[in-house]
């Protein structure tokens, strides 16, 4: 982390910008994570800086998951994501979809498929954005807490907030399936 956080702290354009970049990658790729960066990022800049640094790189990188969706379609979308995931839910979302089960999809599942499906669906682009953004803000504010538990070698908290999100994202799961098998009968 000393040798991250320096990088980032010396490089006051470019470490910010690459923070940002890897942030949205981590949005789009499945297989990719920005979360190893996060406590370099508390570091370098601290923690308000960092919440805002990730939450414009989800935001940035939501936003492209979404426009090379609804841009290039399905073809791009088979080297990117899964796609008998992403037909799954394909089937069931629409842009009709009400803006409470945008929310919930976007809580319950990774980041990088709420983006495709709702770009392939044609979901509207601002409400998309104000339900990305509703779950992505609270979310990087506490990955970057979570960053600052870890520094400090706190390990019961780290926990019980990983346990919670966990329950979070199992229960808006849950939600989100019985809400579609009732809209969308099998």
């Amino acid at each position: 982390f000393d040798a991250a956080s320096t990088i980032l702290a010396t490089h006051p354009v470019a470490g910010p910008a690459m923070f940002v970049a890897l942030a949205a990658a981590s949005a789009m790729l499945a297989f990719f994570s920005s979360a190893a960066l996060v406590p370099a990022g508390v570091v370098a800049w601290g923690m308000p800086t960092t919440a805002a640094l990730l939450s414009l790189g989800w935001l940035l990188g939501g936003l492209l998951s979404y426009g090379s969706a609804r841009g290039l379609g399905r073809p791009l979308l088979a080297h990117l994501a899964p796609v008998e995931f992403l037909a799954k839910y394909e089937r069931r979302i629409s842009r009709d979809t009400p803006f409470g089960v945008v929310l919930l999809f976007q809580l319950a599942l990774p980041s990088e498929i709420p983006g495709y499906v709702l770009g392939l669906a044609r979901y509207p682009l601002a409400r998309y954005l104000a339900a990305l953004a509703l779950v992505e803000a609270p979310y990087a504010a506490v990955t970057v807490w979570l960053g600052q538990e870890f520094l400090q070698r706190r390990l019961a908290p780290l926990l019980a907030v990983l346990a919670a999100g966990a329950l979070v994202g199992a229960v808006a799961l849950h939600l989100l399936r019985r809400h579609l098998d009732r809209a969308h009968p099998r």
